[in-house]
């Protein structure tokens, strides 16, 4: 099968990279140094991250607020220009087609970031729903790089001064050494840091301009994994499907007040009965965090096990947690089975693995807020 390649392919062999198939793409898994050693230099320093595999679309015209918000349960009316918003594209079910962010470039114009894997179902389900004079737009072969880590603000803010001051969820318009970028104080690890949308040609010399800085290096998807893991965020395909609530998620807080039940602008997209149901009634199972009680990782796929050995749940994500020296997991487990501190197993190759059911995130979020 014939894999895409990224604006940075070159670089990233130059680099030494291990490169893997992900969502159609050859994508760095790691580099040199290997996962752990990447995780922690993001935690400590700054980690710069090709993601240029993401869809990149430009959604515009007559009453686009409108459409948009009939496909997703965000409060758009509100949402200020250059702000960002988590958003789900939800299904008739109340499941979830994607994740995404969008951000607000005009009264009437919208840019947004999809999962790679999704992009394309994504890009025919909402030209699918646009009316007359609306379009949606493709920025095929965009470079996308995520700088992530405490010294992102830094090391950015030192090339260019105008992004020192973003917060969480906003972007600007700017320029490096004459090229322009679309940067926003955004990203997927849990750290401070800025995602940066450049031309596909110019996306090599912002990558080499960033990784001359003595605090940045180059990292892989392992360590984006394992980071976006301890930050207790969810993955398209893991944590997010087309059969999983965003209530059984535990994103109830990306449902807008106003698209709520009682809200100025309650329901109207797809799935809003189920999700209004949910979120008054609750759900029959439910995300959480899980430590595992010795070293030994446990795996998306292994069952979840109470006391007398039934089966309760699924775990949909696990890793080696670099920050706090342990293995961790999320699963989805029978409601009964929620509560932080309750003991439970996972079935690794039939020997129950103790687990106990922790707090989420493991590693505290440190997005800038101003």
């Amino acid at each position: 099968m014939s894999l895409n390649h990224t604006p940075l392919d070159a670089l990233h062999r130059e680099l030494g990279a291990r490169m893997v198939p992900f969502a159609g793409y050859d994508m760095p898994v790691q580099y040199s140094d290997g996962i752990i050693a990447e995780h922690r230099h993001t935690r400590g320093l700054a980690g710069l991250f090709d993601v240029s595999h993401m869809g990149q679309f430009i959604l515009e015209g007559p009453e686009i607020t409108a459409t948009l918000e009939s496909l997703v349960p965000v409060d758009l009316e509100a949402l200020g220009e250059h702000r960002q918003s988590y958003a789900l594209l939800t299904n008739d079910e109340g499941g979830v087609r994607d994740d995404l962010i969008i951000t607000r470039w005009g009264p009437e114009q919208f840019f947004l970031v999809v999962n790679a894997s999704c992009k394309t179902e994504d890009r025919a389900w909402i030209e699918s729903q646009l009316l007359s004079g609306q379009s949606l737009r493709e920025l095929d072969g965009q470079g996308l790089l995520a700088l992530q880590g405490p010294r992102a603000r830094t090391v950015l803010g030192s090339l260019i001064p105008e992004v020192a001051d973003l917060v969480f969820l906003q972007g600007l318009h700017c320029e490096l050494d004459g090229i322009p970028l679309y940067v926003t104080c955004s990203g997927y690890t849990g750290e401070d840091g800025y995602e940066l949308s450049v031309a596909g040609e110019h996306a090599d010399a912002i990558a080499r301009r960033l990784l001359g800085h003595s605090d940045v290096a180059a990292i892989g998807l392992g360590a984006r994994d394992s980071l976006r893991l301890e930050s207790g965020l969810c993955l398209y395909g893991h944590e997010l499907s087309p059969l999983i609530s965003p209530i059984e998620a535990k994103l109830n807080w990306s449902i807008s007040k106003s698209r709520r039940p009682g809200g100025a602008r309650a329901g109207g997209y797809p799935g809003s009965e189920r999700i209004a149901r949910e979120l008054s009634e609750g759900t029959s199972r439910a995300r959480v965090g899980m430590r595992v009680l010795g070293k030994r990782p446990v795996r998306e796929g292994q069952d979840v096990l109470n006391a007398s050995g039934d089966v309760v749940g699924v775990v949909t994500s696990g890793a080696y947690a670099a920050t706090v020296d342990a293995p961790i997991a999320m699963a989805f487990v029978d409601s009964a089975y929620t509560a932080l501190d309750t003991e439970l197993s996972v079935d690794v190759r039939g020997k129950a693995l103790p687990v106990v059911v922790c707090k989420l995130p493991v590693v505290p979020q440190r997005y800038y807020r101003g």
